[in-house]
């Protein structure tokens, strides 16, 4: 049986502490906050990043350098027969494309996998690519079978200000201010490759309505006779107190499902800002 190594990135929410529990590596995220690089849970703490964005700084994403990629690769190859590694959806960042284009040149030792997932939605294929390399399937065959599933999940998000959408183009001036006069919650949904608008309601009670309502319908709908292989998800960038009461009310909801949560993604919490709750439903393998 061949040995596997598993890569992520930062934009799972796996942390460097939780990735050694887990057995997987994690690229942490590049940053560049008013022209100085930092690095997800390196040297840039969730604490850290929404202090500085609480500010106005300048934050602008990137991706990892392909010299860091490499390098780790190599490493990675010297201890383990083959890699997959498990980049944030294409759609979101360039960073898959060019991952696809350096693992080219390692003669299939190193398979990249395309499957349209960010946050706990990019755990869920992390822990499957685990299961599958303990099964003995090789990175070839683990990368089939992911991009196989990729679209077997969905995400829906609310904000708390509006100020983040307007900020990176995604709502006009006028909108973002008219919505915040009447208390509009935008619900955003990730299927696949973008990042899309949902629904519009008012407040904070009928976003989280209109969100478990969106998942309950996909369970009914989408993964009909899939019931036993789904998981749900939650994440977050409210304060803990806030993300206490949404598990209580997502497991209120559908308490038959197991729920994994995290902190959402920095690379997304840039665009949506603090504040803010999701909830996901995706197929394990």
């Amino acid at each position: 049986m061949k040995k596997i190594a598993i890569v992520t990135d930062s934009n799972s929410g796996i942390t460097q502490k939780q990735g050694k529990e887990l057995g997987v590596f994690v690229i942490p995220m590049p940053f560049f906050i008013d022209g100085e690089l930092f690095l997800e849970d390196i040297t840039l703490t969730q604490e850290e990043f929404y202090k500085r964005l609480g500010e106005d700084s300048d934050i602008s994403t990137s991706q990892p350098s392909p010299g860091d990629v490499l390098e780790l690769w190599d490493s990675l190859l010297e201890k383990y027969d083959e890699v997959v590694h498990i980049p944030m959806s294409s759609g979101l960042s360039s960073s898959c494309e060019t991952a696809v284009t350096l693992s080219q040149d390692y003669g299939g030792r190193v398979q990249v996998v395309n499957n349209q997932r960010i946050s706990v939605t990019q755990v869920q294929s992390v822990l499957d690519a685990i299961k599958l390399a303990e099964e003995g399937k090789t990175a070839a065959e683990i990368r089939e079978v992911l991009e196989r599933e990729k679209m077997e999940a969905s995400i829906y998000i609310t904000v708390d200000t509006l100020k983040y959408l307007k900020k990176g183009g995604r709502i006009t001036p006028a909108a973002a201010a008219l919505g915040t006069v009447l208390n509009l919650k935008p619900v955003l949904q990730i299927q696949g490759e973008k990042l899309d608008a949902f629904a519009k309601v008012r407040g904070w009670k009928a976003a989280k309505r209109t969100m478990l309502k969106a998942i309950e319908t996909d369970l009914a709908e989408r993964f009909a006779g899939k019931e036993e292989q789904m998981v749900l998800g939650m994440a977050y960038t409210c304060s803990r107190e806030e993300v206490n009461v949404w598990r209580q009310e997502i497991h209120n909801r559908f308490p038959q499902y197991e729920i994994i949560e995290g902190p959402l993604s920095l690379s997304v919490a840039c665009h949506i800002g603090p504040g803010s709750m999701a909830v996901t439903c995706m197929k394990k393998v």
